[in-house]
């Protein structure tokens, strides 16, 4: 999965590079964008029943936007989808061994935010930016087997921060370069709580009405 998505990532810059010596910079106007990239969620605590620390493998991160460009703001909606697939189980109050690897639990967000960026325009056809939103985000937890937590969902408030790189390749079309910080409340599962929380990096292609 990570090589597949760090290949879709190259190959859409690979794309544009020819044309940013020639790009205009992008106009204003109401646009949509869909994007690709890596989550990589941070080490979470699992209470309730439980005193767990829990560690995560990176994973996708996909989602898509639709919005308006006033110039140098920006407001848009976001749909999101972040995978976050557990890697290692500490048990804290467990006589050691106390760790558990490879495990087929997974924390999952599906992310539904109202973002604000700034654009800070100049004569190229590189524009950086940065903003954030808020929202809300429905956890799924997962266990397949049943092994260490109940299977649950919970609907949460997010927010998240962060910047990017808006490479125009016309008038119309962009390649979005972004950075974002995303976390969540905690969750009250059956029988634990946890937040989701992770850093991502993505690409995407923005296009102009």
């Amino acid at each position: 999965m990570k090589k597949t998505v760090v290949a879709s990532v190259l190959l859409m810059a690979a794309l544009a590079m020819p044309n940013l010596s020639s790009a205009a910079p992008m106009r204003p106007g109401p646009y949509f964008s869909g994007f690709i990239g890596v989550t990589v969620p941070s080490e979470t605590h699992a209470g309730g029943d439980f005193n767990d620390t829990v560690n995560f493998d990176p994973g996708l991160n996909i989602g898509g936007t639709a919005g308006m460009d006033f110039g140098t703001v920006r407001l848009e909606g976001e749909i999101s989808y972040k995978e976050g697939n557990v890697d290692t189980i500490y048990f804290n109050n467990s006589p050691p061994p106390n760790r558990f690897t490879n495990t087929d639990v997974s924390l999952n967000a599906t992310a539904f935010m109202a973002n604000m960026f700034i654009d800070l325009h100049n004569n190229g056809p590189i524009t950086p930016y940065l903003g954030g939103g808020v929202g809300f985000a429905i956890l799924n937890l997962d266990d397949k087997f049943g092994d260490f937590y109940t299977s649950d969902e919970e609907v949460v408030l997010a927010y998240q921060a962060g910047g990017g790189l808006e490479v125009a390749l016309n008038r119309q079309m962009s390649l979005d370069l972004g950075y974002r910080y995303f976390r969540t409340d905690e969750a009250n599962f059956a029988d634990t709580k946890m937040r989701f929380e992770s850093h991502n990096a993505t690409v995407g292609l923005r296009i102009k009405f």
